[in-house]
């Protein structure tokens, strides 16, 4: 006889605990489980069947990987949440007494902790901590700009400032940032770190009003583990980009708020070579310092800085390769330096928060007015200045030699990789559409006009036939069936055989034939007589006359999905439905795109 096998010894009921399970194990509340598995990274599970998961029980409840809860059991800090819940209940019994010299005594030992190994251990190569960095930049950029209340307390907020004013300035030294785009939600920013794409948002500097309805619990929470990886983060790309970190902060610049020139960045590799090779006190045993090994190694400072300060100035070494590839790093580095010719003016009523980073991004130089913050390299009358940027339809007064624009010039010019021409962008001027570089427009889907004009600009000649409005998929070119066959346009279709062209050659003599015979009978010109018929509403997809071709085709196709299984053809029937929705979208959004531009064009007659 075999072994009896236990009940619910093996299967979805081993691998699977629920949550109440799990705090009878830990031996924690519901609130600090939640606080462990946020830190941890350990979130809830579906398993396929909930019955045998929860032993055979239908009640509806919340599962964990039952390795996951084994693991929170060696967490350390779960000792510090029970001395955390030991301290404040001390300290409750000592304010309970009066007791005030014993509860200051207490607040001087209030248990503390890092989280520190929770981000070594969840990123063990710095490549992981850059692939989910988007989420703690959303949290600590949203942070930053939050009131001060009783949930959100003011060193929470500076600390949120200040690390995302680091994370910034490492881009704007690394050049590092790819894509903008203004949303309603906020500015979307890109940025390419170690070939890592990091996409994150920022919401406008506008006064916000705390929802009384959000977890501020929760979100500390994410916060708390966010800000500690935020931190490692900015700590190591400084430290590979032989910047000093944190970097120094001017006082009396930040309370002029000079906003982003307020931190000061410098390189520390020349400090710390001047440092390592500074004399020190302890000498080697048996060698003596001599005279003149003293004064070389005084003046080996001064050395070290003329070397660096001549690598600096010298031109780079361009090494014999492909010359492929050194075009490419030409272009991406001109792309990366697209600002760099020029100097910027902000006038007080344009977004200088954001303004500022995109431009020195990208090699600029800017300056702005007095009342949008202190610290302005250059003032309004500045002579060097090349582009003012401006948001007011009437200037009171403007300098000739600098051209005035709308800021939506410098996003879009980001997103094309160029500058682009500043007529469409002038003040007073009508705003093209501000177009989301995120989207990558495949084949059928509808693009916008304006994207297919930057896209025949750039030099993409194999991509800007897809591209142009004037393109049409097959049931726009089944509305001009008229046209199309007197004209005999058949581009758009497949070549048939040679029979197939003499039958349709003599098809469409004979149509032309009875439409001059119309013609005369109207008493009209056939020219006169073609236009009346363009004029009147064209005839459906469903009333084109197919060829002999298209109709075996579409034959030999049914054919084929009906010897297919019934798993497949269920996958080819999604994808024919799939592609009809897709059609039927772009046809509509081209039938509003007519009728806005006929009404508008209406409204201007």
């Amino acid at each position: 006889m075999g072994k009896i096998k236990k009940k619910f010894s093996e299967g979805s009921s081993r691998t699977y605990t629920t949550r109440n399970r799990a705090l009878r194990k830990l031996q924690v509340s519901l609130a600090d489980f939640r606080r462990l598995c946020i830190l941890k990274g350990i979130y809830p599970v579906e398993p396929r069947s909930q019955k045998k998961a929860n032993r055979g029980s239908s009640k509806p409840t919340t599962f964990y990987y039952a390795k996951d809860i084994q693991l929170l059991l060696s967490e350390p800090l779960i000792a510090k949440f029970r001395e955390h819940k030991i301290f404040l209940r001390k300290l409750q019994r000592a304010l309970g007494k009066d007791d005030l010299t014993r509860a200051k005594g207490l607040e001087t030992r209030r248990p503390e902790y890092t989280l520190d190994h929770l981000v070594i251990e969840r990123y063990p190569a710095f490549v992981d901590a850059l692939r989910d960095l988007d989420d703690a930049l959303c949290m600590v950029f949203l942070f930053a700009t939050m009131p001060t209340v009783s949930k959100v307390t003011n060193e929470i907020v500076e600390d949120c400032k200040r690390l995302s004013t680091e994370f910034m300035h490492y881009v704007i030294h690394s050049h590092c940032l790819r894509k903008v785009f203004l949303s309603i939600k906020g500015i979307y920013y890109q940025a390419e770190i170690q070939g890592q794409s990091i996409t994150w948002i920022v919401p406008y500097q506008f006064s916000q009003n705390v929802p009384l309805d959000v977890d501020f619990k929760v979100m500390g929470t994410f916060l708390q583990f966010y800000r500690t990886l935020l931190g490692f983060v900015n700590y190591r790309l400084y430290t590979t980009s032989n910047l000093s970190y944190p970097p120094k902060v001017d006082q009396s610049m930040d309370d002029s708020a000079a906003g982003l020139g307020s931190l000061r960045i410098e390189a520390k590799r020349v400090e710390d070579l001047i440092k390592a090779t500074q004399p020190t006190e302890t000498t080697v045993p048996g060698v003596a310092m001599t005279k003149e090994m003293k004064q070389r190694m005084e003046t080996l400072g001064s050395k070290i800085k003329k070397i660096v300060a001549a690598d600096t100035t010298a031109p780079a070494y361009e090494s014999v390769g492909d010359a492929d590839g050194d075009q490419d790093d030409e272009s991406q580095q001109s792309d990366n330096q697209l600002f760099a010719k020029q100097v910027f003016y902000l006038s007080r009523e344009v977004p200088r928060y954001s303004l500022e980073f995109v431009i020195r991004a990208f090699g600029g130089r800017l300056g702005w007015d007095q009342t949008s913050g202190g610290g302005s390299p250059y003032a309004e009358n500045d002579r060097t200045i090349t582009v003012q940027i401006s948001d007011r339809p009437v200037q009171g007064h403007q300098f000739l030699d600098r051209i005035y624009v709308q800021p939506q010039w410098v996003y879009d010019s980001i997103n094309a990789r160029r500058l682009l021409d500043v007529d469409d962008y002038l003040i007073g001027q009508t705003l093209p559409a501000h177009l989301s570089p995120f989207v990558e427009y495949e084949e059928g889907d509808y693009v916008p006009e304006a994207a297919s004009k930057l896209a025949a600009a750039a030099g993409f000649e194999g991509e800007v036939t897809n591209l142009k409005p004037e393109d049409r998929d097959q049931s726009e070119d089944s509305e001009e069936e008229d046209v199309a066959d007197i004209d005999g346009a058949s581009a758009d279709e497949d070549a048939p055989d040679s029979d197939d062209d003499e039958e349709d050659e003599d098809a469409i003599a004979e149509k032309q034939h009875q439409k001059q015979l119309l013609a005369e009978r109207a008493g009209v010109s056939f020219s006169e007589y073609q236009q009346k018929q363009t004029a009147k509403p064209k005839p459906t997809a469903a009333g084109k006359k197919r060829s002999k071709a298209e109709i075996e085709e579409e034959e030999r196709q049914k054919i084929a999905i009906s010897m297919l299984s019934k798993k497949k053809r269920k996958v080819v029937n999604r994808t024919q439905a799939d592609a009809y929705k897709k059609a039927k979208d772009v046809n509509t959004l081209k039938t509003r795109k007519a009728q806005a531009a006929k009404s508008a064009k209406g409204k201007k007659n």
